[in-house]
């Protein structure tokens, strides 16, 4: 067995682990509308920690473990090892603070990873993915403190949020660069940071400063990013850019909801700020950047096919049925759209490991004379 086939079948263990904490967080929301779905007996922690086993459990497991792979050294496979087991620990019902003790020591070692890459390579993408992780590894701390999870909630976005974003400007660089860029990001960056700080001292004006800062990083990434040029493409490029720009605008509405409704307590209102960020600009990156992600992973090349639109296309529909049904008070909507997203990402799976599993072989090679 080579060195490719061993990495690839140890990284699996910690890539299930993610996909445990994603199908008890999806399961647990669709309890929460409710709907009529079993538990697991005496087991209500994928009801209660819907939300960080999404955050916490899935997304930080599966970004921690995408760092992992790029960089030298297996100790840096520890920050997915720690937030995967405190989350499964979660998902079995696990009560007490060991789960969140296990998580927050698995995002202080991803922040530590961030930290070597920025050692690597000093540059800007680079230190804000390192801030990201230091926010969530802040998030986390206020949340085993016994911060409401209301409050931690704005950490965990700055983690996404500047993860993502860092990202994109990495992948910037490929084209023309502009004089505007870089001086219009920062100011975007201030005011998110600023409204960040803010949230732990003094909550609505924070939240508010916040919000508009997620609009002004919306606005940048909407004339900046690569991903409106990508859209002159064909296939793999131009779905890459559908899935990016439809995640600009849940990002823009989210913070234009959190301006808004702020502050963050509990309800629909705080329902429809969530899902619009969460899962319309969080999950439309992640099926954007899944043929690139699974490849880097796995060491395995999926072919694209222009069936990824049917589940992006099907989230799409999910979120606008779920805000709108939280902002009407539309129970029949809400749920409808809690199902449709679901659903979406339930296909978002069969597409991506179907794309895998029907790869063509490759050519037979003719014995030479």
């Amino acid at each position: 067995m080579n060195a490719n086939v061993r990495n690839r079948i140890g990284r699996v263990p910690l890539l299930l682990l993610g996909m445990s904490s994603l199908v008890a967080g999806i399961w647990g929301g669709l309890v929460r509308l409710p709907l009529n779905l079993p538990l697991p007996a005496n087991n209500a922690n994928w009801i209660t920690f819907h939300g960080p086993l999404m955050v916490c459990g899935f997304l930080g497991t599966l970004i921690g473990l995408e760092r992992a792979v790029g960089l030298p050294g297996r100790w840096m496979y520890a920050a997915p090892l720690l937030t995967g087991a405190g989350a499964l620990a979660m998902v079995s019902g696990m009560m007490g603070h060991w789960p969140l003790i296990l998580i927050t020591l698995g995002s202080a070692v991803f922040w530590i990873v961030t930290l070597r890459v920025v050692k690597m390579q000093p540059v800007p993408f680079t230190w804000l993915m390192s801030a990201g992780a230091f926010a969530w590894l802040a998030g986390n701390v206020l949340w085993w403190a016994d911060w409401p999870v209301s409050r931690v909630v704005p950490w965990w976005i700055a983690f996404l949020a500047l993860t993502i974003i860092g990202e994109r400007l990495d992948l910037s660089r490929f084209q023309r660069p502009s004089r505007w860029s870089a001086p219009l990001l920062w100011v975007a960056i201030g005011v998110f940071g600023a409204g960040l700080l803010l949230t732990a001292f003094v909550q609505i004006p924070g939240e508010r400063l916040l919000g508009v800062g997620m609009i002004l990083l919306t606005g940048w990434l909407a004339r900046f990013d690569i991903a409106r040029r990508s859209l002159r493409q064909t296939a793999l490029p131009r779905f890459m850019a559908s899935a990016l720009l439809a995640g600009y605008g849940w990002l823009a509405l989210s913070g234009l909801l959190l301006a808004w409704f702020s502050p963050l307590t509990s309800g629909l209102r705080y329902d429809a700020i969530l899902h619009s960020f969460f899962l319309g600009f969080v999950f439309s990156m992640i099926f954007a950047h899944a043929p690139v992600i699974f490849p880097a992973v796995l060491m395995v090349m999926p072919i694209y096919t222009p069936r990824f639109y049917s589940h992006v296309i099907l989230l799409q529909v999910g979120l606008i049925c779920r805000v709108a049904g939280d902002l009407s008070t539309s129970v029949a909507l809400r749920k409808w759209g809690a199902i449709l997203a679901a659903l979406a990402v339930a296909l978002f799976l069969v597409n991506t490991v179907s794309a895998f599993l029907l790869r063509p072989s490759p050519p037979a090679r003719k014995p030479k004379p």
